[in-house]
């Protein structure tokens, strides 16, 4: 039998236990009392933080998208900036439900839910890329440059996003807190290589001119296909005659017949292949080829240029009139009522020797491939790239030019470096100094 001063020492030592285990469950709740606001505040202010960013994200693509839209519409025109203003508002337009959106998409951007809002400012247009640059974030920065000048755009807007657990502090009782987003975009340094580019490589007239090759702007010339012996007359109302060769983009990998290329690659400039990478480009320092169907060059005025570059004025065109209703190209193009009804005549086919005046969308423009000298057996060195506008020629009933003209002639107004380029690569080797450049986005 145990004796009670061991009893006694047992009792006290399990009260000791009892205690010490009381002690530390208190210490355990008070913690978690502690830790839990703790913790949901660091949980509030992740999600909210997170939420912010994400529609700053969002308004940032929006910027971006309007920036680069409006870019490309800066063509040198008096109506350019007005139909920038035009391309950058589509991107938000939700008529299709492809507007671009904040707030995990839900929201088009510019419109308000009466509960969240979001503002966009006008495109503000600027000569240099650091003007653009210093607007950023300047809500109502005011443009320096009209339409004839612009080459860079900056846009300024700004959106709310919503607030949960910040709104139960004093800087967030309105729930919602205001987030800024801005972009620059415009053309680049001039591209060594230029993508989309019209097929017609043309000789420069002064190859020691970098900036305009000898030709001079504002002045109609004739282009027409080269030719031997004496040159045909020149168009009406036009200074100069300019000869081309059309350069080798025959794809045997497409599906559709060589007329039926050739008549797409003037319609809309050179076409990308499935199978050659690059083959919608042309670059600075490369040697271009000449179309092979277009060989052997012909005597000027004996009849009539070949068919390869018939066809092809077929396609230029349909960028001033319907070419189903010009005979010779209903029967020289397989199918051309097919192929046709993908393209549309510009907007403005006014004969224009003002070409700030134009208020078309583009389609008339034509970026030209200059090289040293027009060569059939490889050696045509590009120098660089210049852009035309083709004209209707004068007499002619369809609005046009004529593909059935016996040189391959048609009428197009010099503008050197006005717009830029549907798509190319800048940097490289090719060391030039003036050219079109791309639309690019600076910040």
């Amino acid at each position: 039998m145990e004796s009670w001063a061991i009893l006694w020492g047992r009792v006290v030592s399990r009260n000791r236990k009892n205690s010490s285990a009381g002690t530390s469950g208190a210490m355990s709740i008070q913690f978690l009392v502690i830790m839990v606001p703790v913790l949901l505040g660091f949980m509030g202010f992740a999600i909210d933080l997170g939420r912010i960013y994400l529609v700053r994200a969002e308004l940032n693509e929006a910027a971006n998208a309007m920036a680069m839209s409006a870019a490309a519409q800066l063509n040198g025109t008096s109506a350019a900036t007005d139909a920038a203003n035009i391309a950058a508002n589509l991107t938000l337009d939700n008529s299709l439900g492809d507007a671009n959106k904040y707030n995990f998409g839900a929201l088009v951007v510019g419109q308000s839910t009466g509960v969240l809002d979001s503002v966009t400012q006008d495109p503000a247009y600027f000569p240099a890329m650091a003007d653009a640059v210093s607007a950023l974030g300047q809500i109502g920065a005011a443009s320096i440059a009209d339409g004839t000048t612009a080459r860079h755009v900056t846009i300024n807007l700004t959106g709310e996003a919503p607030l949960v657990f910040w709104s139960l502090l004093a800087l967030g009782q309105s729930r919602k807190t205001l987030v800024a987003a801005s972009a620059v975009a415009g053309v680049s340094a001039p591209v060594c290589t230029a993508c989309g580019i019209e097929p017609y490589a043309i000789p420069a007239a002064d190859a020691t001119d970098a900036v305009n090759f000898g030709f001079v702007p504002g002045t109609l010339y004739t282009l027409g296909s080269q030719c031997t012996g004496a040159a045909p007359a020149n168009l009406a109302g036009t200074t100069g005659r300019i000869p081309y060769l059309l350069i080798d983009r025959f794809d045997t990998g497409q599906a559709l017949t060589e007329d039926q290329q050739l008549f797409r690659t003037g319609a809309q400039g050179l076409l990308p292949s499935p199978v050659v990478p690059g083959w919608s480009c042309s670059t600075v320092n490369n040697f271009e080829n000449v179309w092979a169907s277009s060989i052997p060059v012909r005597a000027c005025g004996a009849g009539g240029v070949q068919t390869s570059v018939q066809n092809a004025m077929c396609g230029l065109s349909s960028r001033l009139t319907d070419p189903t209703l010009i005979a010779a190209c209903t029967t020289a193009v397989t199918d051309i009522g097919t192929i046709a009804a993908a393209y549309t005549p510009d907007v403005d086919v006014n004969a224009i020797t003002d070409y700030t005046t134009y208020i078309g969308d583009n389609k008339r423009l034509m970026t030209l491939p200059v090289v040293t000298a027009l060569a059939t057996d490889g050696t045509m060195q590009v120098l660089g790239f210049r852009q035309f506008q083709l004209q209707p020629t004068t007499g002619s009933a369809t609005a046009s030019n004529v593909p059935t003209d016996a040189n391959g002639r048609f009428v197009a107004l010099y503008l050197g470096v006005v717009a830029p380029v549907k798509q190319g690569t800048v940097g490289g080797a090719c060391a030039i100094s003036s050219g079109p450049g791309k639309v690019v986005l600076h910040r």
